[in-house]
């Protein structure tokens, strides 16, 4: 068996059963991998990448019918044992998923996660496995990883917790590695930093990888075969010199030509300030000790000020952690900060949670992470309506059927699927009816916290252009939060870049875009666009 490819997947067909029926979403494919090298599966959201990298390790649902084979070193995984299974699982194969915070375990520290994933394949409890823990965590980028180590979730940003996720996956260096949207909510310096890693890695261990991925650009980087992926069938396959060059299917020219495109509509400056905010500031105490004494602070927003008129986006870029999403929640109230936040000409930074409510309406906000953001509970329909009902709009369940039709057409999902629950859609679908709840309300504020991260590429221009057409039609005002220089270029009229904390650069988009001033902007913008920084040494630290 020893010219025998690692993973060797053959006629692979999945099919969900739903009252009585089957529903296809993998259908009757075949891939191999070999052991030193990575298979890159791309494709649009929803044409069964995920579903595929599931199958292989038999997490996939109870409703799943699997049929067919996947063989790991000759041995066909479909039809081990569950003894069997558990052995493979985290040691020989492990998977690092598309949503961390779904991941992650809330309630148990950071060390806490990591250990016991160590544990349960022969590692010992004492300072061996700390240091252990210490050293995964500082391979992934973790900041100061010895400080971290009681830190739960919620106290790390979404990039963090991608982080851990990847450090938890590669614990037991494992022979197959399996990455579903490993670095979708990375910045780009880590992304590239992330990627850096997984090659040497694969390098030092033979270690083989399979990579699921809408983004282009990182298949283009780290893998070396192809097999893209359209309604549950690989249309095409081949290593990614050949692809890349010689596209032969119209569905993988369509990928490759997809990128967001555009400008933003034209800055009016006569137009009114719909928001303004002056040296705001957000600190979060440092408490230790029995008594939990404050012994410092957290500085996670120190000092931004920002004009924004209607119909403008001002973009907000920067690393994980660098303060972007604390921002956005400040300016919109839903966390304490200082300084004057100004919304229609109405100081709002003093008022209560029962003086803002009225103005929630024409302020909203779209999350990270849509999976953590949508209720399990609801069914799309009653998503997308909470807002109405909320808001106390006096509508018929008819009329407010319709609105949401409307606003999921328009955000392009069908609305026949509004009676069904957020697990039945693709991440890229759970974003989009993200950004439906968000618009149904016909908002005048916007604050937009990575909305395209967990999209395809094609699927991240048609938001693009969605976004930039709702703009023109009412007048939006967005904050645009994002680690894709890409889409913030072509959203963005004006660029606040942060950096822990702080304002390292601000100004016009089109002004920055071609002549950063910044170092840490120009590295920003280095590993964004694979250009060479200006000066030698420039990194992101």
């Amino acid at each position: 068996m020893s010219g025998a490819p690692l993973l060797d997947v053959r006629d692979l067909r999945v099919a969900f059963r739903q009252s009585g029926a089957e529903f296809p979403a993998v259908k009757g494919i075949s891939f191999s991998l070999d052991r030193g090298r990575t298979l890159a599966i791309v494709g649009e959201s929803g044409s069964g990448k995920s579903v595929t990298a599931l199958s292989i390790l038999r997490l996939l649902p109870p409703a799943a019918h699997v049929s067919g084979a996947a063989l790991f070193k000759g041995e066909d995984i479909l039809k081990c044992n569950e003894k069997r299974l558990r052995a493979i699982r985290g040691n020989a194969i492990t998977m690092v998923f598309q949503e961390p915070m779904t991941s992650l375990n809330p309630l148990h520290t950071i060390a806490r996660q990591i250990g016991e994933i160590l544990e349960l394949h022969g590692a010992r409890k004492g300072p061996a496995l700390t240091q252990r823990i210490v050293e995964l965590l500082s391979e992934v980028g973790i900041p100061d990883p010895a400080q971290r180590l009681s830190a739960y979730p919620h106290q790390l940003s979404g990039g963090q917790r991608q982080r851990v996720m990847i450090a938890m996956s590669l614990a037991n260096r494992p022979d197959l590695f399996i990455a579903d949207e490993p670095t979708t909510a990375l910045d780009v310096t880590v992304q590239a930093q992330i990627l850096t890693l997984l090659k040497d890695l694969q390098k030092r261990h033979g270690m083989a990888m399979l990579f699921i991925t809408h983004d282009l650009n990182i298949v283009r980087k780290l893998a070396d075969d192809v097999a893209v992926m359209q309604r549950g069938e690989i249309v095409e396959a081949g290593s990614v010199e050949r692809i890349f060059k010689s596209p032969q299917h119209p569905y993988t020219k369509a990928l490759l030509a997809a990128e967001p495109k555009g400008s933003p509509p034209t800055s009016d400056s006569s137009a009114p300030v719909v928001l303004e905010a002056q040296d705001v500031r957000v600190h979060f105490p440092i408490k230790r000790g029995l008594l939990r004494r404050t012994i410092g602070a957290v500085k996670a927003v120190d000092g931004v000020s920002l004009k924004l008129r209607q119909g403008e986006t001002i973009g907000v870029v920067g690393e994980s952690g660098s303060g972007k999403t604390t921002l956005g929640l400040a300016v919109l109230r839903l966390i304490r900060s200082q300084g004057p936040i100004v919304y229609l000409g109405q100081r709002i930074d003093g008022l209560s949670f029962k003086a803002m409510r009225p103005l929630r309406r024409d302020m909203q906000i779209v999350f990270q992470d849509p999976y953590g953001s949508l209720s399990p509970r609801l069914s799309i329909a009653d998503i997308v309506a909470e807002g109405l009902v909320a808001q106390g709009t006096r509508l018929s369940l008819v009329e407010r059927r319709e609105i949401v039709a409307r606003t999921l057409a328009d955000t392009g999902l069908d609305p026949a699927a509004m009676d069904r629950y957020p697990h039945e859609f693709s991440g890229g679908q759970r974003q989009r009816v993200a950004i439906a709840r968000a618009m149904v309300l016909e908002p005048k504020f916007v604050v937009l916290d990575e909305p395209t991260s967990a999209l395809d590429m094609s699927v991240q221009a048609q938001i693009v252009d969605l976004l930039r057409q709702l703009q023109e039609k009412r007048r939006l005002a967005y904050l645009f939060i994002s680690h894709d220089l890409r889409v913030v270029r072509a959203l963005a009229n004006e660029i606040v870049v942060m950096r822990q904390g702080k304002v390292v650069e601000q100004g016009a988009a089109t002004e920055i875009f071609a002549n950063p001033q910044s170092d840490y902007t120009r590295a920003l913008f280095a590993a964004a666009f694979a250009i060479e920084a200006d000066r030698s040494g420039v990194v992101a630290q």
